[in-house]
């Protein structure tokens, strides 16, 4: 998919802090995977993992009811 959004000028952000903010809040959401958001972004898995808390974003993409349902099942 081809994504064109035009940001006024007046808004300072660059084209690919733009892509790694929306790589890094699709993966949040389940969208992507760690690869993919990666890929979006042209960089490593361990490099985009690095700026995630740039984003306010977790590595840890687990959400707390999936915790407690496989902590009830142990």
């Amino acid at each position: 998919m081809k994504l064109m959004l035009e940001i006024p000028d007046s808004v300072d952000v660059s084209e690919t802090e733009m892509k790694r903010m929306l790589a890094a809040k699709l993966y949040e959401a389940g969208k992507l995977s760690l690869g993919q958001a990666a890929e979006v972004v042209g960089m490593s898995k361990v490099a985009f993992a690095e700026i995630l808390h740039h984003y306010d974003v977790s590595f840890i993409n687990y959400p707390v009811s999936e915790m407690l349902k496989d902590a009830a099942a142990i």
